[in-house]
Formats: C-alpha cells, structure tokens, sequence
C-alpha cells in the first residue's frame, strides 16, 4: 500500500508568492543548510513515532519508546497539521517540541531523516538552529508532512519504507520534496 506523505500545493498558493525564494519552503520540503540530499537517502526504513498527545512541554527521549536504528527515517506525528491546518494563520508558530536530548539521541543513532507534520521539530525560535545542527552530521528535516494517521493505521505491527524525492534545485533555503510511504501486507502464514 503507497500513502503520500507530501502536503498538496495548488496553483493558488503559488501564484501567491511574494518572494520567489519561499517556493522552496511551500508544502513538504526540507531546509538546505549548506548541505547536499544524498541519493541514498531517496529510500530509507520508516519509523512512525507519535507525540500527538505531547502539547504542553518538550518531548523527552523517554517518550519515544521505542529503539531507533541508523539510516532510517524517523516520523513524528504532532497533528498540528490537521489540527490547525497547513498554512493557517498559526500553523509556523505552532510546532513539535523535541527537546534537544532526542535531537541529540537522533544525532547519536545516525538517523538520515526526521520528519514532522509541522512547521518545524522545535519552536520557531530554535527552528534554523536545529535544522543546521542536524545538517551539519547529514540528517536532513522534512517538514509539512500530512497523512500520518492514515500511515499510523496501515503500520500498525507492519514496517514501511519511505520514499523521499527531493527536486534538484540549487541556490534555494528550501527545497520541495515527494515523500511516500510503502507498508508491506502482513505475511500470510498459511
């Protein structure tokens, strides 16, 4: 089963843009902080960690329960996105709060990917410092991811790979990528 991870983007919004440096920063993408996306990237083993109950304080590594290996890529589902709704007027002051602890354990389990489905893995205030932070060790954060409660029903038990396309443009702050998730069927044992 194929779920599409990456946020819609219509004519509407682009045409709306004001500065054509924020084409990069529309819908799902990740920052580029002087780093390159590495093609062994494009397909990792996904992780699906919920912190949607999580609003009024940092998530702390004791959360997550769950081991994260080297090289996958590591989903938080915040429900910012749906709940607020991408785009609106609160949603880049809204985001997940991974204290700096599970960024550090993420940095430590040699993670490619973290994605989010808001604006950002910390608050706007700590948003360009924990993206240069993870760039700087080859972990790029993809932001504005969207269907994870489809995701989390159809992994449940399951594991899943996830696909992520970035565009290849250069000279941008941002680059708009395609994610998608593929979860195996269950294995018939008879």
């Amino acid at each position: 089963m194929l779920i599409d991870l990456t946020v819609v983007i219509d004519k509407q919004v682009v045409a709306s843009l004001t500065v054509p440096s924020k084409l990069g920063h529309l819908g799902t993408h990740f920052d580029v902080m002087g780093g390159e996306f590495p093609l062994k990237c494009v397909k990792r083993v996904g992780r699906l960690v919920d912190i949607s109950a999580i609003k009024d304080r940092e998530v702390g590594v004791a959360d997550i329960a769950s081991s994260i290996e080297q090289d996958e890529f590591v989903i938080f589902r915040t429900n910012y996105a749906a709940d607020i709704g991408y785009g609106g007027p609160d949603y880049n002051h809204k985001s997940a709060e991974l204290s700096d602890d599970v960024v550090s354990y993420l940095l430590e389990c040699r993670v490619s990917l973290i994605g989010v489905d808001a604006a950002s893995i910390q608050r706007p205030a700590k948003h360009r410092e924990v993206d240069e932070r993870c760039a700087a060790q080859n972990v790029f954060v993809v932001e504005n991811l969207c269907n994870l409660e489809t995701l989390a029903n159809a992994a449940a038990g399951r594991s899943f790979t996830v696909y992520c396309a970035p565009l290849n443009f250069r000279g941008l702050t941002g680059i708009p990528c395609r994610v998608v998730a593929e979860v195996t069927s269950p294995v018939d044992s008879r």
